[in-house]
């Protein structure tokens, strides 16, 4: 889509933005931490809005925030949905659990929340949610006067009207906006389809994506005849909405005065963390530094499942994709490496078959993704191994350089359904 941010915007690059990854469970967390994030965003078993990502149990929070803290990075979690009357009573406790584990932020949509969060967890910053829609400076220095530092932008917004927020509002009021992901057909999430249509409530995590069905029209007294629905004769996916990528109009989300760019998908795998995390890390640094972004980084974000991108509303409208709701997958995780000696002698633990000979990839935290053939491995015992077929085994395999730990091998491999 052309970019038509103006250039009267255009001046001396701000900090360098934050990079804010997803963290659905501990092996995401870990993903995430070590592929690049300078923060990651996560959520305890309630008051959440994933319940279909891990989440973190009480025990398992401690261990998360100590794990995150050691490298550096932050922990924000989400306390977003809208609680009803009856799920007030367990708020302070939890609130109180996340100051004692040293939460750096609380993302927070209700506005009783962010009262209580204030009293439960005074050390913890407020992060106002993007589930509050909140779309022009009026409201972003309403929640700045009530105690907010950052608001996390609607993701309707256009890259000129972020930059008339910035302009309009403390400069110590911080501004987030989604830089990657799946986006949805409603405005900011807000949707009651799949309540309606499933019994599954969006604000507790548990979308069944109704928007992604295809739909028919039945004439009253016509039961059972079913007619296509047709926009511009395109197809019947009419609220199929495309994933969002702006990894390469980094520059302009920093111009417009964003201090944190976040990338979507707590429910998604630990190698969409850990590959859109490396591919945004280096495209950012690239630009912070006033280089060209390294292509390699970009074509990283073809790597995962997704559907077809557009630039979200930065640009204008994203435009939907009517022909299926399928996901784009390409690519297979064929293991991960668990540890590796100087020499590139790497362990290994299966997570797709995959055999001596192939030609894969290998891609790892801060490590240019390279090409490589399968040679013959080994297992445990020192016995030659063609081919690891028991999952999660533990092998091992001489590699040509030595890679870090949690360096994904995988192998080109066409999952995408046909049309």
């Amino acid at each position: 889509m052309k970019n038509t941010f103006s250039s009267s915007h255009r001046r001396t690059m701000v900090k360098k933005p934050e990079l804010l990854a997803p963290a659905g469970d501990m092996e995401r967390l870990k993903m995430s931490v070590l592929y690049g994030a300078d923060a990651v965003y996560l959520a305890g078993t309630s008051f959440g809005m994933r319940s279909f990502a891990g989440n973190f149990s009480p025990e398992e929070l401690p261990e998360a925030v100590r794990f995150a803290h050691e490298h550096g990075v932050k922990v924000h979690v989400t306390v977003n949905t809208m609680p009803r009357n009856h799920e007030l009573t367990g708020l302070p406790a939890h609130l109180e659990q996340l100051e004692a584990c040293g939460v750096d932020a609380l993302i927070i949509a209700d506005l009783g929340v962010f009262r209580a969060a204030e009293r439960y967890a005074p050390h913890c910053e407020r992060h106002v949610s993007t589930q509050v829609s909140a779309a022009n400076y009026a409201c972003a220095n309403a929640w700045y006067e009530l105690g907010a530092k950052r608001v996390v932008l609607a993701r309707e917004l256009s890259l000129e009207e972020i930059a008339e927020i910035r302009r309009n509002t403390p400069k110590d009021l911080e501004i987030e906006t989604f830089a990657h992901g799946a986006m949805c057909v409603s405005y900011s999430g807000r949707c009651l389809l799949s309540n309606y249509m499933t019994g599954r409530d969006s604000n507790r995590g548990a979308c069944a994506q109704p928007c992604r069905y295809q739909y028919a029209l039945m004439e009253e007294k016509r039961p059972g005849e079913y007619f296509p629905v047709f926009e511009d004769e395109k197809g019947t996916y009419i609220m199929n909405s495309r994933d969002m990528c702006m990894i390469d109009h980094i520059d302009d989300l920093m111009r417009a005065g964003v201090d944190c760019l976040k990338i979507e998908g707590r429910a998604k795998s630990a190698y969409y963390a850990a590959i859109v995390t490396g591919a945004y890390r280096h495209a950012i640094d690239d630009v912070a530094a006033g280089r060209p972004v390294d292509p390699v980084w970009r074509d990283e974000v073809e790597h995962v499942s997704h559907r077809r991108y557009s630039t979200g509303f930065f640009y204008g409208q994203p435009g939907q994709y009517y022909q299926n709701s399928r996901y784009i997958r390409d690519w297979q995780v064929c293991a991960v490496v668990t540890g590796c000696d100087k020499n590139g002698m790497a362990t290994l633990s299966l997570r797709n078959k995959f055999a001596a000979g192939d030609s894969v990839e290998l891609v790892g935290p801060d490590l240019r993704p390279f090409a490589l053939t399968v040679p013959t491995m080994r297992d445990m015992d020192g016995n030659a191994l063609t081919e690891p077929r028991n999952p999660q085994m533990v092998f091992q395999m001489q590699l040509p350089q030595p890679v870090p730990a949690l360096s994904i091998l995988r192998r080109a491999v066409e999952l995408s359904p046909e049309d």
